[in-house]
């Protein structure tokens, strides 16, 4: 006759088995706490860069000025064009993330708007003899404020340019030689950072390579025409969007 366990003895048993279990468990390693997701530095605009911009140029309104034998000489304004070309430079951020940033830019570019400056003296449309401008270029400072991968600016600097004298001025005195013109630049953009590389700013800028030259005015009776004058006036302003690459 088999005999049943008692209820005490049921009990010892369990027992028994709950300790050996604690015990096997007090042998096992110490979970290793889990790791905190990594921090990323913050962002910098620190480095050198290179970039392509393109845009639209304009001159101001027209000019005039009093010739000494013609009167009221008035030349064309408000004409625009094309603007296109490539830019390098450094930014230095003083503080990662948000802060002030110091940077040096020159760029080339070419223009599709620089054409020589006819106008009218009195009624009479003239042709001009001025030399157009088919380049400039900058070398200016840059000083910002980023917010992250935002980057807010004002820049200015030396500006400088050249382009070739009209058809029209070979036969005339007083005419401005196709030279590099020199004169200063100031402007403001934003600018975005896409990538820890490659970045897209707008920008606007005015650029005065000054007025040169006294002016002179001829009247040719064979076409007939005004030719005139030797005067250059060559303030413009720009915008355009740019993309950049920093190393």
């Amino acid at each position: 006759m088999i005999r049943r366990p008692t209820l005490p003895a049921l009990a010892g048993l369990l027992l028994a088995g709950l300790l050996a279990d604690g015990a096997s468990a007090a042998d096992l390693p110490p979970r290793a706490a889990p790791r905190p997701p990594p921090v990323l530095p913050a962002f910098t605009w620190t480095g050198f860069y290179v970039g392509a911009n393109a845009g639209y140029g304009f001159r101001g309104g027209s000019s005039s000025f009093t010739d000494a034998t013609y009167g009221t000489v008035t030349g064309s304004g408000g004409r625009g064009g094309f603007v296109g070309g490539g830019q390098i430079g450094y930014a230095y951020q003083l503080t990662p993330g948000a802060g002030w940033v110091l940077g040096a830019e020159a760029d080339l570019q070419g223009t599709g708007f620089g054409r020589r400056g006819d106008g009218t003296i009195g009624s009479t449309p003239y042709y001009g003899v001025a030399p157009s401008l088919d380049w400039f270029g900058t070398l200016r400072g840059r000083l910002g404020y980023a917010f992250d991968r935002w980057l807010v600016y004002g820049t200015g600097g030396l500006a400088y340019g050249g382009g070739s004298k009209s058809p029209y001025a070979s036969a005339y005195p007083y005419t401005l030689p196709d030279s590099v013109r020199l004169g200063y630049a100031a402007g403001a953009g934003i600018e975005y950072a896409l990538t820890e590389r490659v970045s897209v700013k707008v920008e606007g800028l005015y650029v005065d390579l000054g007025k040169q030259g006294t002016g002179a005015t001829v009247y040719d009776a064979t076409v007939p025409a005004y030719y005139g004058t030797g005067r250059s006036d060559s303030g413009f302003g720009l915008v355009r969007g740019g993309l950049n690459y920093r190393f």
